[in-house]
């Protein structure tokens, strides 16, 4: 049944966000125990070096299955691959490896985990139903997965910076195993070759208008990661646990309102919640940076993630649009890849602007580039959203 199929690739989906999530509430930990300081410029450097591994393999785990017409045994492999990066990273400093082989290990790492994540999400856009709902089961279980990944990866940091790091080996195993059970019968990937996938991309250039918002959305997803984590430890004065409830703020309602907001985006099209909704989404990051005293922050945290919620389906779902399926998993793949790059730049903006210019600038920098973005592209998502909305209903097929 269709309905089980999606419930399980959703629950990968989850598996994956809350292992990588982990690590994210104690990274300044975890960092000073693998031999890194204490400073928001090498947490910084940790999280880059498996994004950019996202960056580099996420379209060649899409293009490959494509090519194969398989996706859950690629997944599989990815989420063991992942698992076994988490492992050799744990046992680095009885190595005595130096800091810059760990970010090694994370580059290893990031290659295989893309895989478990992207083909996932590619295999639910497959799937009959409707991509608004699709691609909302994947984002209330990325939501979902990074608010108990927040909540739970902080107490356990606070117990030995390691937990959070076997908790997500532990977790990504899980997962593969999950893949194993998944079958292909409902998945709609019929073999190709992988240069006819990767042609199919190039001739679709719509979709750099999704993409466009895809790397700036997880852009302050990224900055969130980093500098939110810092910025909520050191303004405030909350330990792991408490940064890890700060984010957990944001992704709770992001998780909760996704399925609702992707059906919505089915029923009146794509453009009032990508072009509105980034708007909103981009001033509640600027009232995050402003919040004078802590409950305002953490509230500003709730009203973002209701925002965000509203935006990721709806984007997710422009792409599956747009594409044509038999280019479908090398759309999603090149879209995560953007949005690999995005977190990248927001690792990287965050990180630097906060180094040099302190948190509210870095606040302001990253939530006005969400404005900026749907204001200057409004336009290309209504015309965009126009001609994708008979095709997004096209593919909205009974569940068998």
């Amino acid at each position: 049944m269709i309905g089980g199929t999606r419930l399980r690739l959703a629950v990968g989906v989850w598996g994956v966000l809350v292992s990588q999530v982990f690590l994210y509430p104690g990274v300044e930990d975890i960092v000073v125990a693998l031999g890194g300081g204490a400073t928001v410029r090498a947490g910084m450097w940790f999280l880059v070096a498996e994004f950019a591994a996202f960056v580099a393999f996420a379209s060649v785990w899409g293009a490959a299955s494509d090519a194969l017409g398989r996706r859950m045994p690629l997944a599989a492999a990815g989420a063991f691959g992942g698992a076994a990066g988490y492992l050799v990273l744990a046992a680095t400093p009885a190595f005595g490896a130096p800091f810059a082989g760990v970010l090694v290990v994370r580059v290893v790492g990031g290659a295989a985990t893309i895989g478990a994540f992207s083909l996932s999400i590619t295999a639910l856009a497959d799937l009959a139903g409707g991509n608004g709902r699709n691609m909302g089961a994947a984002g209330i279980a990325i939501g979902l997965g990074a608010a108990l990944g927040s909540v739970v990866g902080g107490r356990l940091a606070d117990a030995d910076p390691f937990y959070p790091v076997y908790a997500a080996a532990a977790t990504l195993a899980a997962v593969g195993l999950l893949f194993l059970t998944v079958s292909e019968a409902e998945i709609d990937a019929d073999p190709r070759r992988l240069g006819d996938a990767l042609g199919g991309l190039r001739r679709q250039p719509a979709l750099t208008v999704p993409y466009a918002f895809g790397f700036i959305d997880r852009m302050t997803a990224g900055f969130f990661a980093l500098v939110g984590v810092f910025y909520f430890r050191t303004t405030f004065g909350l330990d792991a646990a408490g940064a890890g409830l700060a984010l957990a703020a944001f992704f709770l309602p992001f998780a909760l309102l996704q399925y609702p907001a992707g059906m919505l985006s089915d029923r009146i099209g794509r453009a009032i919640p990508v072009v509105a909704g980034s708007i909103c989404y981009g001033l509640g990051i600027v009232a995050v940076g402003v919040a004078p005293v802590l409950w305002v922050a953490v509230a500003a945290m709730v009203a973002v993630g209701a925002l965000g919620a509203l935006v990721a389906p709806a984007t997710m779902a422009l792409v599956t649009d747009v594409a044509t399926p038999e280019t479908r998993g090398a759309a999603l793949g090149g879209f995560n890849v953007f949005g690999s790059l995005g977190f990248l730049a927001g690792f990287l903006l965050g990180g630097l602007t906060t180094s040099t210019a302190g948190y509210l600038a870095a606040f302001l920098a990253v939530g006005l580039s969400e404005v900026a973005i749907a204001l200057a592209a409004a336009r290309a998502v209504w015309r965009l959203s126009g001609g994708s909305e008979e095709r997004g209903r096209s593919v909205v097929r009974p569940a068998e």
